[in-house]
């Protein structure tokens, strides 16, 4: 699993600054979380193939989280794009962007889908046989979403070894990573864990947009491997937080700490700040293990 990190600045662009923008590379899939202004442009900057992206994730209708969007599909048209692209966004952008195109008579010569959500409950909106993508319903001014994404478990790894001394057919080797139990060659049943490994640990990745210090998200992102959680401000500067629906450092760290997540990413960084190192201090005195969002920065779990 690996994480590039676009754009992680609230609020307007700046000329070092971008807003909210994410790509998310699970199990084969290249999914690109929320759409700021000059997404387009920040994923030819970090060579990120842009027809690999089929689904699109909009935590909420704030202009830093989706302006870049309609830019974004109309590149794909512009590109000879063929491929079909999911819009997984709250109810209303569908209205925005079909009127955006209609005014500019700029239709996709590809099929555009929304997936339109409206649930305040977890729902699972994405399920293939590897991943599971589900929302994370937040506490924001607007109806507001953030997504967990899961890897399914994979299959078990064959003990070559004991495959061998066990004289089990290659023919069954398929069924073995599936947690059958086989015959051998001599038609004794073998017992898959005496000749299988166990999968690999499955990993999740849990975005939190733009929300106030909620913990009715905990159930919902317990144990993930990481925790991208939104820190716009600093605990200095908490009396705006609460008015404006945001978090701070400190909060951010406190729910990656009751949540038992593995790591911590924080963004979403008001630019009043120019030590954005102020963060990870802050959060560190409640949870170990804090990263910070960069522009341009790749994490890989």
């Amino acid at each position: 699993m690996k994480l590039n990190i676009l754009g992680c600045y609230s609020a307007t662009p700046r000329v070092n600054t971008n807003s909210t923008s994410q790509v998310l590379e699970i199990k084969n899939h290249l999914f690109l979380i929320d759409c700021g202004e000059g997404t387009q442009v920040l994923l030819r900057k970090h060579k990120i193939k842009f027809n690999r992206i089929k689904h699109i994730f909009i935590s909420h209708l704030h202009g830093d989280h989706f302006f870049g969007l309609v830019g974004l599909i109309s590149t794909f048209r512009l590109l000879g794009r063929e491929a079909d692209l999911h819009i997984h966004a709250p109810k209303g952008l569908k209205e925005v962007i079909v009127l955006q195109m209609k005014l500019s008579e700029s239709w996709t010569n590809y099929n555009l889908y929304f997936h339109e959500l409206t649930a305040t409950t977890s729902q699972l909106i994405f399920e293939d046989d590897k991943v599971e993508v589900h929302t994370i319903p937040l506490d924001h001014r607007i109806y507001t979403n953030g997504f967990l994404f899961k890897e399914k478990p994979g299959e078990r790894k064959l003990d070559m070894n004991a495959v061998l001394n066990a004289n089990i057919d290659v023919a069954y080797y398929r069924k073995l990573k599936q947690g059958f139990d086989v015959p051998n060659n001599n038609g004794q049943l073998i017992q898959n864990t005496t000749v299988t490994l166990p999968p690999e640990s499955p990993k999740s990745y849990a975005f939190c947009s733009d929300t106030a210090y909620t913990e009715a998200i905990l159930p919902i992102i317990n144990n993930a491997t990481t925790l991208y959680h939104e820190s716009t401000f600093l605990e200095q500067h908490s009396k705006l937080a609460n008015p404006t629906k945001h978090s701070t450092a400190k909060q951010a760290a406190i729910i990656a700490k009751l949540a038992n997540v593995q790591q911590l990413i924080l963004g979403h960084y008001s630019t009043r700040y120019h030590d954005l190192n102020q963060f990870k201090i802050e959060a560190e005195t409640i949870f170990e293990n804090v990263h910070l969002a960069k522009d341009g920065k790749v994490f890989q779990f």
